[in-house]
């Protein structure tokens, strides 16, 4: 790997830690992911819990498993995996956003070990993992093929790799950047660039070759009627992906 290379988007990384004092407000400028929060987690949970053969009877069924949040911003999905039971590696670029973190976990009694640091870093460190969380963030980084090669690298065998995104469709950019950013105001203006959005093909090409292979993809869209996050068979705008690593 080139070590000149790097994930890093200094515009985007500057972005988040602008508004990290934000994150644990539920109405403030992380609302949507507060609110996406419960769909992705039980998404996790349940097929964390189908792939292993956990018992999801048990409070902490992720005992003995190694997580890696990538991209962690606050902690919003660490927090909970520790909470299910398993050890968190908690990984940003963004100083700021792990300082928020660690100032909350040590509130809520958790454990995290937060690090401000990259994919490619924890890569050549030699980390791996039983389950990567990559949501939200290939559409903020720099260079999406490095960044999915790194994180796919730490997958274990046998292990899985979650990434959720935001697709690159007209209709994404209507409602992902046009409704929600600039009249519902549900998100910043410039939060998410139509440019660096990426499709479902172009994470495919990305994974291709890293020894992981996609074995779920699931749409996610809002339900104004139940005024909730669900998942669907509509990939067009948000979507996730579940990948694994053969034995």
């Amino acid at each position: 790997m080139d070590r000149a290379a790097t994930t890093i988007d200094a515009g985007e990384v500057d972005r988040f830690s602008r508004m990290a004092a934000d994150w644990w407000n539920p109405t403030g400028k992380f609302k949507p992911l507060h609110r996406f929060n419960p769909v992705r987690l039980r998404y996790i949970r349940d097929t964390v819990i189908e792939h292993f053969g956990l018992d999801a009877a048990t409070p902490k069924p992720f005992a003995g498993l190694r997580f890696l949040d990538i991209g962690c911003g606050g902690g919003l999905l660490s927090e909970p995996m520790a909470r299910l039971g398993a050890q968190v590696v908690g990984a940003d670029a963004s100083e700021t956003n792990i300082e928020i973190a660690k100032l909350h976990a040590a509130q809520s009694g958790l454990d995290i070990d937060y690090r401000a640091t990259t994919s490619e870093a924890l890569e050549a460190e030699g980390e791996n993992f039983d389950v990567v969380l990559n949501m939200e963030v290939v559409e903020h980084v720099a260079d999406v093929d490095l960044y999915m090669k790194s994180c796919a690298a730490m997958v274990r065998p046998g292990g899985l790799m979650f990434v959720a995104t935001i697709n690159r469709t007209l209709k994404a950019y209507g409602m992902a950047i046009i409704g929600a950013e600039h009249i519902l105001r549900w998100l910043p203006k410039g939060t998410h660039q139509y440019e660096k959005l990426v499709t479902p093909r172009e994470l495919e090409a990305a994974l291709a070759g890293t020894g992981v292979d996609i074995v779920r993809r699931s749409g996610v869209s809002f339900n104004p009627l139940a005024d909730e996050w669900r998942l669907s068979r509509d990939m067009d705008v948000n979507y996730m992906v579940v990948a694994t690593r053969p034995r």
